[in-house]
């Protein structure tokens, strides 16, 4: 195996956790005289690498266990554009039967809404369910109606590194994002959907990096 080569802010990160388990990242921000958002992406290497483990409303924890066998410098190079995937988009007019009928065939945890060709809106199957039990008629509903809408989706661009795709699929704790660009459609401006990344995509990149190494 090749060790991972860590930054001396990363080696810092993982003798305060050892020393104060279990520890926030708020409070290790505070020991290093950083920005709770500075460390973000350190400590989603850490935690990818199995060199920490958190725990939700607990902390961070030295796991004990030897880093996975791949470069640091080969996640941070690596773009959202390198890893990204097709999106699975519906039309905003789309009723609640289709959607969810598309949902499943396409096996995915979320659907990206468009109008005029830009994104509108995001679904999710939590979305789905909570609407179905409700009793309404899904082949009246469009979906429209029950997305979360612009400007309240969480984005991510290509050039993104896949560590700010991954720490913001951590904080907002959605399956994936949708990767957008700028674009102008019949003099419109607004945002095109040209992929996702979701966690599957990050997990397969370190997967292969560990193969690999």
């Amino acid at each position: 195996m090749i060790d991972i080569q860590l930054s001396e802010r990363q080696e810092k990160i993982i003798d305060i956790v050892k020393a104060n388990q279990p520890i926030t990242s708020e409070e290790i921000a505070k020991r290093l005289s950083f920005t709770r958002a500075t460390i973000r992406p350190d400590l989603a290497i850490l935690t990818m690498s199995g060199i920490l483990d958190a725990r939700p409303k607990v902390g961070y924890f030295y796991s004990g266990r030897e880093a996975m066998s791949f470069f640091t410098n080969q996640i941070n190079s690596m773009k959202v554009s390198d890893i990204k995937s097709l999106p699975i988009v519906v039309d905003e007019q789309t009723t609640l039967y289709d959607a969810i009928v598309t949902l499943f065939l396409e096996d995915v945890g979320s659907i990206y809404v468009t109008s005029e060709g830009f994104l509108t809106g995001v679904v999710s199957r939590k979305d789905f369910l909570k609407n179905s039990i409700g009793g309404v008629d899904l082949n009246k509903i469009p979906v429209g109606v029950i997305m979360t809408r612009m400007p309240n989706i969480v984005t991510i661009t290509p050039e993104d590194s896949i560590i700010d795709a991954a720490v913001k699929i951590m904080e907002h704790q959605v399956d994936s994002l949708p990767v957008i660009e700028e674009t102008v459609i019949n003099n419109k401006h607004g945002y095109k959907v040209i992929g996702k990344i979701s966690k599957t995509n990050i997990v397969r990149v370190f997967v292969d990096l560990c193969k690999n190494n």
